[in-house]
């Protein structure tokens, strides 16, 4: 039994709250940009494939344009070099976006501990998920698209979301 104006508009109108209708089309229609340096990028490209098939989470348009994606996965080592090109493509994203740091090297820098070799890319732009291997297996890339569609779910579309962030080229 219908309560309230639910009952007067009959079965044709639903009411919902803004943030649960956004943040369902949000998190079923996610458009990754790889950022792909090294082997994980070969890791996702399996996640892509028929066998895992990233499709079926709503992920499989993938975008080499930044300003056509709003989730980066960063797969593979970051040097201090590349790190003004990542912050930039960053940038160039719509928001709200999201970031995956692939694997060892891009969550801490992985066997690389040298001069050159960014020590994780949360120090350059802002970090939703990581996933952990060398090279992560493709169903890791799933259940970090999992984890980031349940963060989505979560939020609210009136929160910027990274606006306290500060990279070390800041």
């Amino acid at each position: 039994m219908a309560l309230g104006i639910e009952a007067s508009l009959g079965d044709s109108i639903v009411t919902t709250k803004l943030d649960a209708i956004v943040n369902w089309g949000r998190q079923y229609s996610l458009w990754p940009m790889v950022f792909g340096t090294a082997c994980c990028a070969i890791e996702f490209m399996s996640a892509a494939a028929s066998q895992h098939d990233i499709s079926r989470f709503g992920a499989e348009v993938v975008r080499f344009s930044p300003r056509q994606a709003d989730l980066m996965l960063v797969c593979g080592t970051i040097s201090y070099k590349q790190a003004p090109i990542l912050k930039r493509i960053y940038e160039q994203m719509p928001e709200p976006k999201w970031v995956v740091a692939m694997g060892a090297c891009a969550s801490s820098g992985g066997i690389y501990d040298n001069y050159c070799t960014v020590q994780g890319i949360d120090t350059v732009i802002p970090v939703d998920v990581y996933i952990s291997g060398c090279p992560p297996r493709p169903e890791a890339v799933l259940d970090a698209l999992i984890k980031i569609q349940e963060q989505i779910r979560t939020e609210s579309v009136l929160v910027d979301r990274h606006k306290d962030f500060k990279g070390i080229l800041d």
